[in-house]
């Protein structure tokens, strides 16, 4: 299928066979753009130090860019690696106060000292591999997951088509670099000759003061991003005249924080993805026909994870089987994922690469459910699904009812008992000083709404918790 039935002469050669790479992008963006090309550096701060080593010990790192700030933390790494360590150069900031320590070769004078007349090496085959990314790691060592320059490169076109990049782009970069390569945003804005602005610290006044004073178009976030925004005090607040669009991702989004930010000028797609498929490959579409809804149910289907992007070839949720379950909005079964923008493999693990692979298929280990228009609702991480009395219980379902106007964030949390685990214990920070209020008139009735929620032992705990979670993360 697709061949004439005389193919001489008709072969790929250097002229029209090129393999794709997003460093293309780069090259044309330094030569057609030069006034908006830059340098991109993140490191993963959150991690230890005995988790930094391994990583960089299982990919051979070679030479390791760090920022001033976290200086110490490379060095506690390197120190905790057996064999042959990378070399270090510092990237200080002096104009944020981060002068450089002295005990390490510094980023510029790195490159003033390198040759200006060496050419790029281009990749010979697409399939080469361009990035390496490691997992979380939450229940063993983190997997190096292996990107190639084939996929990152209709990653990037997927991204420009379905989120309308373009030359007036002006992205707000809050995603970082050991996420996916900023969910490979970070190589698609140099495609279209768009405008990329980074902060050093991602708060809300920071992010007001982006959009009102370099005019941001476009920023990917976590949920607890919007969380920021929405909540923000009034003196971090800023006027805009334009319409931002965002892309979450990283954790489903209660549709209370979709109905909170959208009258902020806020456009917000729910978007899904893992390490594995070099960032979102799911995104939850808008459709006209949702204009007329009631707010509630409008807010409800813009909080569904959505349908596959366009550089992928399926997305879609079966059983264990790997038959394509009823799209009931009901019956549940694994996201399994297929195109182009699947990952080559983990580094060193050809048994987890087969594993993940079985039947031609990613297999995500997400649980969810399809509706009749195809859409996918993810409900909870398979290993993180609650078995309480017999029934199936959804932490995102739980955390989702919970989000209220009087509630900023909710976290279902297993409590181990000596024989078994009792049912969660939702902790969760209430907006306001008084607790009990917030409690019986916001929480109390949307967890009565809950049809099997809560069981009849489960524990209802009110805490002043701490901030948990980074806004990066």
């Amino acid at each position: 299928m697709g061949w004439m039935q005389d193919e001489t002469g008709l072969e790929k050669n250097a002229a029209n066979y090129v393999p794709l790479t997003p460093l293309s992008h780069l090259i044309r963006a330094a030569q057609h753009f030069p006034d908006r090309t830059a340098i991109v550096n993140t490191i993963n701060i959150r991690l230890d130090v005995d988790t930094i080593a391994y990583i960089l010990g299982h990919g051979e790192a070679k030479v390791v860019l760090v920022d001033t700030a976290f200086i110490e933390l490379a060095e506690a790494a390197l120190a905790r690696m057996e064999g042959e360590t990378p070399l270090v150069v510092e990237v200080c900031d002096p104009g944020s106060g981060l002068t450089a320590s002295g005990r390490h070769p510094e980023y510029e004078d790195f490159i003033t000292n390198g040759d200006p007349e060496f050419e790029w090496h281009l990749p010979e085959d697409e399939w080469e591999s361009l990035a390496l990314n490691y997992t979380s790691g939450t229940t063993g060592r983190p997997k190096g997951v292996v990107y190639s320059h084939r996929g990152a490169y209709l990653h990037t076109m997927g991204l420009s088509l379905d989120w309308g990049l373009s030359r007036d782009t002006v992205y707000l970069s809050i995603v970082p670099m050991f996420h996916c390569n900023n969910w490979v945003h970070t190589w698609s804005i140099p495609a279209v000759g768009g405008k990329m602005i980074c902060c050093r610290d991602i708060t809300p006044k920071a992010i007001y003061d982006a959009i009102a004073d370099e005019g941001v178009t476009h920023f990917g976030g976590a949920p607890i991003v919007l969380n920021m925004i929405l909540n923000a005090p009034d003196t971090d607040r800023r006027e805009f005249d334009h319409l931002v669009k965002v892309y979450t991702a990283g954790a489903p989004p209660p549709a209370a924080i979709l109905a909170g930010i959208e009258p902020l000028g806020f456009q917000v797609t729910q978007a899904y993805g893992l390490t594995e498929t070099y960032g979102h490959v799911v995104t939850c579409e808008w459709r006209d026909e949702w204009a007329d809804l009631p707010d509630e149910e409008r807010f409800r289907r813009k909080a569904r994870t959505g349908i596959s992007q366009v550089m992928m070839d399926h997305v879609t949720v079966m059983d264990e089987e790997m038959r394509q379950v009823p799209m009931d909005s009901a019956t549940v079964g694994e996201i399994m994922a297929r195109g182009n923008v699947v990952m080559k493999g983990y580094l060193k693990n050809p048994e987890a690469t087969a594993q993940a692979f079985e039947g031609g298929y990613f297999h995500t280990g997400d649980i969810a459910y399809q509706h009749p228009d195809g859409y996918i609702k993810i409900t909870d991480r398979s290993k993180d699904i609650i078995i309480s009395g017999g029934e199936n219980v959804s932490s995102v379902e739980v955390e989702s009812a919970l989000m209220h106007q009087e509630i900023r964030a909710a976290q279902t949390i297993l409590r181990q008992g000596s024989l078994r685990l009792h049912p969660p214990s939702r902790l969760f920070r209430p907006r306001l000083a008084d607790f009990r209020r917030a409690l019986w008139r916001g929480v109390a009735g949307y967890i009565r709404a809950l049809q099997c929620w809560p069981p009849p032992d489960a524990v209802l705990r009110c805490v002043r918790c701490p901030k948990l979670f980074h806004p990066c993360s």
